[in-house]
């Protein structure tokens, strides 16, 4: 290899010529010299198989965009493919809005970064912004970082016709995303995604000024919306609060996480909007950490096991609330201290059992006329609780579910709005939640001060959270929900698992019982097949691209398996809802135990995994 980075890439072909042409693409068009040297050096190692993963496949948009570890390949998060996904996106938007050139495109980051690959999501921004500078497209590009839900919340106030926020989330460290908002702010979908996919493959090859990062700096036409949108989102918060001068005589402590991530200053200031003092910081992850230091994971998800500092500190302070955002602050983990030792991590199926209360009884206060809940509507993913179907049949207002993932909520609320309606809340199970109309997608910061607020509420009437939330199962029935998952690298492992369910007893049969009770109802998304339905007929979109298989057995209860959008998973969500005033559901239906089984065991689909695969590393954690 020369010194200046060159080689001579015919004495180092591989004899695959697809492979070879990626090779010399990638080698000819990356600018990048630690990516680049990634490249020549897994060629001159002779790692062929390594080289072709890397190269001879792209990123799909999933649930939540783009999204891959960081590195060098065009199937990877780096400079060069992010340039390219942004040249492709230029050329649908001007194909798409006449006037693009004046309405321009919003730009946000988070705080990942990799030293090894040289990529960030600082840098990963620039560039997505010069790609638009170049071609004359004004950018309101963040002079810092900033929560996820600022770049919907912009797209909308600006008026822009689109908008991008380059993070993970979530996920791993290793790990980088670019995620695409169109102009009603709600994230892409169907049919948007894929034409920008088709796209991005016409314009592979970089413009020359595409990489030219210092146009983020010195063009015109980059601004800068920082001041403007924190300013008009705090004042916006206001929509959802409802007890500000309660909220400042409340003697609740709060602690917050924003593990290592965005949501520090942005939590804070929400609290102060409010009308609450600041919540008490953790500080070993108050500050960006890309490399996540104090947790095992990322994800405040996973529960107790990684919110530790955030409740030894809530201990230590006397609080008996903590919060905690996730990297990018759109998704929001909460735990309440139900003695002195003791914590109640609420799952994000509970989290929004009270949210959607909460919302309900103020929504009602300002809106005493029953005419009214025929344009109220509250929505949630299919794989999430149904508690807020049983809200709207007792309240009378509507509930719709939709496909996992944000951007299928977003949309839908789109087309209520179309037609007058409006959706007071939504949520995933994954916690991430919509309080009000603000953003279309989730939003972590001002999930965060509406349930301190929800908590000052409760304890003036001398209840705790956990407590209110059996007031409300006792009000509209008990729903008890199990949701896990497991990894699997493999993907020709998770394609025998769902084979194999479609075809169980024979070509085209489902499994006819789980856990002895017999399977009623099958619901496949993947091929859009319902059981249910008179015509057989999925009423969800089918998605060809992702896997995932409902079943509804005889005693009630509701499982689903599905891939993930954003992660090598596998998850699983089981649950039974109850009648309201019916308290012990398992006992209702499940003849009582006589083994060890888990609680997944029990709820039916543990055994269909567990038949759906012959390979136990899947499988062990069940």
């Amino acid at each position: 290899m020369e010194n200046n980075g060159d080689m001579d890439l015919n004495c180092h072909a591989t004899g695959d010529v697809r492979l070879d042409k990626a090779i010399y693409q990638w080698i000819t068009w990356d600018k990048n010299p630690q990516t680049r040297a990634q490249i020549e050096a897994l060629l001159l190692d002779g790692q062929v198989e390594e080289l072709r993963r890397r190269l001879c496949s792209r990123m799909a948009f999933g649930t939540a965009g783009l999204r891959a570890a960081m590195g060098a390949g065009f199937a990877l998060i780096n400079d060069l493919t992010i340039i390219q996904s942004t040249q492709g996106m230029y050329k649908y938007l001007a194909r798409s809005f006449p006037d693009f050139g004046s309405r321009g495109i919003v730009v946000g980051y988070d705080t990942r970064a990799q030293e090894a690959s040289g990529c960030n999501s600082e840098r990963l921004a620039r560039l997505t912004a010069a790609v638009m500078l170049c071609k004359d497209i004004p950018v309101f590009l963040f002079s810092t970082y900033v929560p996820t839900p600022f770049v919907p919340y912009a797209v909308k106030r600006l008026g822009a016709a689109a908008g991008v926020m380059v993070t993970a989330s979530h996920n791993p460290k290793e790990d980088n995303g670019y995620k695409v908002y169109w102009h009603n702010g709600a994230q892409i979908s169907s049919p948007n995604d894929k034409e920008i996919l088709k796209c991005i493959e016409e314009s592979s090859e970089p413009w020359s000024e595409s990489w030219n990062e210092s146009l983020a700096d010195n063009s015109p036409l980059r601004s800068d919306p920082l001041r403007e949108i924190s300013k008009k989102y705090m004042e916006d918060l206001s929509s959802v609060c409802f007890h500000r001068e309660l909220n400042t005589k409340s003697p609740l402590k709060f602690v917050h996480s924003s593990f290592h991530g965005v949501g520090h200053d942005y939590v804070q200031q929400a609290f102060r909007a409010f009308g609450f003092p600041p919540p008490i910081p953790v500080p070993e992850q108050k500050d960006p950490d890309p490399n996540f230091s104090t947790v095992s994971c990322p994800n405040p998800e996973e529960g107790e096991s990684v919110l530790e500092l955030s409740l030894r500190l809530a201990e230590r302070e006397n609080a008996t609330i903590v919060m905690a955002t996730d990297p990018d602050a759109d998704r929001l983990a909460v735990a309440e201290q139900s003695d002195r030792c003791r914590w109640k991590v609420f799952t994000g199926n509970e989290l929004a059992a009270l949210l959607g209360w909460w919302m309900l009884f103020n929504w009602k206060e300002t809106h005493p006329d029953p005419a009214d809940r025929e344009r109220m509507y509250m929505l949630a993913t299919t794989v999430s609780s149904k508690i807020l179907k049983a809200f709207a049949r007792i309240e009378g207002f509507h509930f719709e579910e939709t496909l996992p993932g944000f951007k299928w909520i977003g949309k839908k609320i789109h087309e209520l709005a179309k037609t007058g309606n409006e959706v007071i809340f939504a949520f995933e199970e994954s916690i991430g939640f919509l309080c009000g109309s603000m953003v279309p997608d989730k939003d972590g910061v001002s999930a965060a001060v509406v349930v301190a607020e929800m908590a000052s509420y409760l304890y003036n009437k001398n209840l705790t959270l956990h407590q209110q939330l059996e007031n409300i199962f006792e009000t509209y029935g008990y729903h008890i929900s199990t949701t896990s998952y497991v990894i699997c690298h493999d993907p020709p492992t998770v394609k025998r698992i769902f084979t194999r369910l479609r075809n169980f007893e024979g070509e085209n049969t489902y499994p006819r019982s789980s856990g002895g009770h017999s399977i009623v109802d099958v619901r496949d998304v993947t091929t859009g097949y319902d059981s249910s339905q008179p015509d057989k007929l999925c009423v969800l979109p089918m998605t060809k691209s992702s896997q995932m298989i409902t079943f509804t057995l005889q005693n009630g209860i509701v499982a689903t398996l599905r891939t993930s959008g954003t992660e090598p998973k596998i998850k699983f969500y089981t649950e039974f809802c109850a009648p309201p005033g019916k308290r012990f559901v398992l006992s209702l239906t499940a003849p009582p135990s006589t083994s060890n089984d888990t609680l997944e065991d029990q709820l039916g689909l543990a055994t269909v995994l567990r038949n759906s695969s012959k390979s136990t590393s899947i499988v062990s954690v069940f």
